[in-house]
This record gives structure tokens, C-alpha cells and sequence, in this order.
């Protein structure tokens, strides 16, 4: 049966003193039982360090970590019940794959027929079942870490860590290993927390995303929350490919807001004078008789979607339009955003305004 994780009022500081560096700061997340979490930042953002707190690697300065409501904080690893599959694979490369797969197993003593049974149906699951006498050495990257996923799923654990596993492989293996990944927290229902810089793998396979900025969540929410309804200009801009635009502005009048080189109708939900207007590149629109106007720099076409890079006198933007869209660098276009599309921050505080 899957169980909780909950992450409460983390601390983390390395060194002592005026010398110290704190890389978490009052971390509170609940991971529901089955939940896959996944904690997305750039680098240096304290993702991995929170997950090696999680998994016993390290110790927190200030906080707790329960697993199904135990505090498991001074408890050493093995004890946690927990299965961690790495970024490097660290697979033993004189056993076999049934081996590998199995040592964990063995090592609990478990009987050698019930140990075989579970290798074998792991290995089916995973479709590595005719790989398993070789070595690590005699397999692709991808079949590899699904070892290494099997080695984590043998052991039928209360929580699954997984530290960004799919950075060594190529572009095309890891959309398959994504949707692997997918597929097998749908059929094995437990609670999953993974680590990734990665925001893609953070879209389209958490069921709750953290926003980790300096040891900090900005945002925590599900894929469509974090995408629709970013809480800061950090998330807004770290989550979305191509970025989202932010034009600085301010409210004209009723319905108006203004940004340099034109007034757009649109109607923020404040009238703070200093504010940002967000859009998503696929909430642009070219429009010729649009007032708000701009030069095409660049088109970069990549089979379904064109991006086309305008510059105005507000700044440089991105729209995401589709294949047929027919414009050339020199272009002279017009630009609008309908306002349901319109996302406001303030431009002090970079904070989402709502009405």
C-alpha cells in the first residue's frame, strides 16, 4: 500500500556561523499516498539536496521527514524503505541483469524461488526479460536504467526517489523512458518523488510540480496551476518552452493598458501603476491592423509550430504560431493578446496580481 511523505518545515544549512550557507528554507510539502512530486529548478536550487534529506543521505538542520506519518529523520537509509534510482545508473558491472535486479531481494534473505518469481515479473514489466544474463556493460543507456528502475521496483517499496535518471540519455530515449516512467507509477501506484532541471519531465509527468528557486518553493501545484496560473515571474518565465513574454506597462485608462510604443485593451485586475503583462508565445497573435507593431528578427520553423521572433519598442517577444504561418525576417507585423490570455504581475514584488 503506497504511504504519504511529509516534507515539514525543512532547514538546511551547511557550515557554521557568518560562514554558513543556507540552501532550504522552511520546506513544507505533502505528497499524498500514490502522489508523484516532482521537484524542478535549475541547478544549485536545492532539489537534490531536499531529496537526499528524504532519502537518509543527509541529515536536515531544522524539520521533519515523515514517511506514512513516522519521523524518519536520524534513520538510517536502509530502515526507510525507500528505493532510489540515480542519474548515473550504479549498476554492479560483473552481475548480470537478473542479478542486479535481484541483489536487494538476496540481500533480505528473501528464498530463491519467491526471488526469481518477482526478477522475472519485474523484467517482464520493464520488457528486458530476454536481457537478463547479460552484463551492464553489454546494454544501451536506455536499458540500463531500466534496470535500475527494476532494481527500485523489485524491492516494492513504501516511496520511490528518483534522482534525475534520465540526463545521460538522448533525446529520443528519453522521451521513451518518460513515458516508461509514466506508465509504471500507473501500475505499481507508489508514492514517487523525482528530481529533474528538466521542465518538460516535470509537465508531463508529475501529478504536483515545486517550483524550487534558492532553496525555496515558489510554487506548488499541479501542471495545469503552475503553467496557467504561475505564482511569480520566476515560475512564469522557468515554466514553458518558449518562455513566457513579460512587456513592463501601466493602466492608461478604463480597459487601456499601456505599454511603450502602444496602448493595448486590456484591463488589469489593479490599477498599480507599475505592473508586467505575461504572455505565453501561443497566446500571441499576429494581427495586421493591431496597433501594438514590430519587426520580424527571426523564424524558426520545427514542423508543427513556427516560432517568430518580433522586435517592438516594448521589448523583444516570441510567438508560437502554426506551420503554415507565412512571414520573413523584415516583416513588418501587428501583435495582440485577447485578454483572457493576459497574466499580471506586479514589477516590484515580480508577485501574480489577482483581482
Amino acid at each position: 500500500m503506497a504511504s504519504s511523505l511529509d516534507i515539514a518545515g525543512i532547514n538546511k544549512r551547511f557550515g557554521k556561523g557568518d560562514k554558513s550557507v543556507e540552501v532550504l528554507r522552511k520546506v513544507d510539502i505533502h505528497v499524498a499516498p500514490g502522489e508523484f512530486l516532482i521537484l524542478v529548478g535549475p541547478s544549485g536550487c536545492g532539489k537534490s539536496t531536499l531529496l537526499n534529506i528524504i532519502a537518509g543521505l543527509d541529515e536536515p538542520t531544522e524539520g521533519e521527514i515523515r514517511i506514512g506519518g513516522k519521523n524518519v529523520v536520524g534513520m538510517p537509509p536502509r530502515d526507510r524503505d525507500i528505493a532510489m534510482v540515480f542519474q548515473s545508473y550504479a549498476l554492479y558491472p560483473t552481475l548480470s541483469v537478473a542479478d542486479n535486479i535481484g541483489f536487494a531481494l538476496e540481500m533480505r534473505k528473501m528464498p530463491k524461488a519467491e526471488r526469481q518469481k518477482r526478477i522475472d515479473e519485474v523484467a517482464a514489466m520493464l520488457q528486458i526479460s530476454h536481457l537478463l544474463d547479460r552484463r551492464p556493460s553489454q546494454l544501451s543507456g536506455g536499458q540500463r536504467q531500466r534496470v535500475a528502475m527494476g532494481r527500485a521496483l523489485a524491492r516494492q517499496p513504501q516511496l520511490f526517489l528518483f534522482d534525475e535518471p534520465l540526463s545521460n540519455l538522448d533525446a529520443k530515449l528519453r522521451v521513451e523512458m518518460r513515458a516508461e516512467i509514466k506508465r509504471l507509477h500507473q501500475a505499481s501506484g507508489i508514492t514517487s518523488v523525482y528530481v529533474t532541471h528538466d521542465q518538460v519531465e516535470a509537465m508531463t509527468l508529475g501529478s504536483r510540480i515545486a517550483v524550487m528557486k534558492g532553496g525555496v518553493v515558489q510554487q506548488l501545484g499541479t501542471p495545469d496551476e503552475i503553467y496557467n496560473r504561475p505564482a511569480n515571474t520566476y515560475v512564469a518565465t522557468f515554466i514553458g518552452s518558449p518562455t513566457m513574454n513579460l512587456l513592463r506597462g501601466g493602466v492608461q485608462a478604463a480597459g487601456q493598458f499601456g505599454i511603450e510604443g502602444a496602448s493595448l485593451s486590456l484591463a488589469p485586475p489593479t490599477s498599480t501603476p507599475d505592473m508586467l503583462l505575461g504572455v505565453r508565445p501561443e497566446h500571441l497573435q499576429l494581427q495586421g491592423d493591431a496597433p501594438w507593431r514590430g519587426r520580424v528578427s527571426v523564424v524558426e520553423p520545427t514542423g508543427p509550430d513556427t516560432y517568430v521572433m518580433v522586435d517592438t519598442a516594448a521589448g523583444n517577444v516570441t510567438l508560437r504560431t502554426d506551420a503554415q504561418t507565412r512571414v520573413q525576417p523584415g516583416d513588418q507585423v501587428g501583435l495582440s493578446v485577447a485578454p483572457a490570455n493576459a497574466h499580471w504581475f506586479d514589477a516590484k514584488t515580480e508577485e501574480r496580481v489577482v483581482g
